[in-house]
């Protein structure tokens, strides 16, 4: 009997056949949102980055273009519903950087060019509207990126320019803000002094780990905001350019950045014995062909990444070396290297979906399956759990990552085959075990890079 694995594979939280013209795999294509007549930027990119969050028990994602803020539901049928829209203090074919990041009831939205002010979204309203709050512009401007502690109640800015008569007057690395009251941010801090500029920052527990570009990385703790104690200075290191941004992962054991610039690794620190973070693994995709890393998010297992040119990366940080997993290039229309592509990634809600940005394509709503991909081994395939109950579901993890198709056959002990399943575009698979106890042979078969066919057979146990 032959089947080709359609509904399954839906159930099952994987994809068959791609949705789109997009390379892709182990992952799945759940919406996109675009809009054509948003003006195109300089730059020829209508985007940048998102954001996304969970308000009263909804999900809902922000993304960032010319014209200001558009913000989604992200409904329980897997697609962006379009709530409301606020125009940017600043709407330009200039605009090429906004950032977000919501505390409460409020979205904090930024940009980094023309005379701009801090706005402040309410979402009280939602799921049926939202509105603009307040506009500020003392002691901010144009802002490159933010952070807030929520825990604290603390905004972070990082290289902010000031305005004045609608021009730029100073240029800090980065401001600190209390937001004891979100609708009126207090200045707390201005600094460093002794750097140009703080690009981007992750902060927890009032540890604050800073990317300050050409100067590498800083620690500082932030438990009194307006002097906050010196920790570390990482000023050197291998694979070194213009440090970015980073995530630290929920267990706190593991903090991945990535410098923007062509050729260089993503670095994976830990902390030594004196409590200092180090750089213990270096990788990345296509490192050499203008794959430049932009933005991170880490789990507790994988390292999601938003590479230009390449769209989402997912990798297996815990594993060494570490390994990728999984993609979706959001981003087809060329190869040459021009900062195009994606730009802004989440994988931290509840739901697991993932939110990627791209400065060409919009928004994308994305599913991977965490589950599937935590068990490596040296040999061709791996059959999980084995041995297995009838009627449940057994994995076949391929350790040849870059196939396009992959036949799967069984057979019971005497050589007759049962069933035989076609896949595309996927090296973890899940299948249905025999619904009778025995012993079964499992094999697989594909054409591997260099047009040569593959096979091998394991033995799958059901009890």
């Amino acid at each position: 009997m032959r089947k080709v694995l359609f509904f399954l594979l839906l159930i099952n939280g994987l994809i068959l056949f791609p949705s789109r013209a997009q390379d892709h795999r182990n992952v799945e294509l759940l919406d996109q949102w675009t809009d054509e007549s948003i003006i195109v930027s300089t730059s020829m990119a209508r985007y940048n980055d998102c954001w996304v969050f969970a308000y009263k028990e909804h999900e809902y994602a922000v993304l960032g273009s010319t014209m200001g803020t558009h913000l989604f539901a992200i409904t329980d049928k897997d697609q962006f519903q379009n709530i409301g829209f606020v125009e940017g203090n600043f709407s330009s074919t200039q605009v090429i950087h906004r950032d977000y990041k919501s505390y409460k009831n409020y979205l904090y939205a930024v940009c980094d060019e023309g005379p701009s002010k801090l706005q402040i979204i309410d979402l009280s309203n939602l799921p049926h509207s939202i509105d603009l709050a307040a506009e500020i512009d003392n002691d901010f401007g144009r802002v490159h990126n933010l952070f807030i502690d929520t825990t604290h109640a603390l905004l972070y800015a990082f290289i902010l320019t000031t305005i004045e008569n609608g021009l730029p007057t100073n240029q800090y690395a980065m401001r600190v803000f209390s937001l004891a009251d979100p609708l009126n941010p207090q200045l707390v801090y201005t600094g460093p002094s002794d750097i140009p500029e703080v690009h981007d920052g992750y902060v927890r527990n009032n540890i604050a780990i800073l990317n300050c570009g050409f100067d590498g990385l800083r620690v500082y703790d932030f438990s009194n905001p307006s002097s906050p104690l010196f920790l570390q200075n990482m000023t050197f290191y291998q694979d070194q350019g213009y440090n970015h941004q980073g995530w630290l992962n929920p267990a706190g054991d593991t903090y991945v950045f990535g410098d923007e610039t062509n050729g260089k690794r993503l670095k994976l620190c830990e902390k030594n014995a004196q409590g200092e973070w180090v750089v213990t693994a270096y990788f990345g995709s296509n490192i050499l062909e203008g794959s430049i890393p932009h933005n991170i998010m880490l789990d507790d297992h994988y390292a999601y990444v938003a590479y230009y040119n390449y769209g989402l990366r997912i990798y297996d940080y815990r594993s060494r070396p570490v390994r990728l997993v999984a993609y979706y290039d959001t981003y087809n229309q060329e190869n040459a290297f021009k900062m195009n592509g994606a730009w802004g990634i989440y994988s931290g809600l509840p739901s697991k979906r993932i939110v990627a940005s791209d400065r060409q394509n919009g928004l994308f709503l994305l599913s991977f399956n965490r589950d599937l991909h935590k068990i490596k081994s040296d040999s061709l395939f791996t059959l999980y759990p084995n041995p297995i109950d009838q009627n449940d579901h057994f994995q076949i993890q391929l350790n040849d990552f870059f196939q396009d198709s992959i036949t799967v056959s069984m057979a019971d002990y005497q050589g007759k085959k049962i069933e035989e399943y076609l896949f595309l575009n996927q090296s973890i698979l899940s299948i249905p075990s025999p619904n009778t106890a025995g012993v079964y042979f499992v094999k697989i078969r594909y054409r591997n890079r260099f047009d040569a066919i593959v096979e091998e057979v394991e033995k799958l146990v059901v009890y």
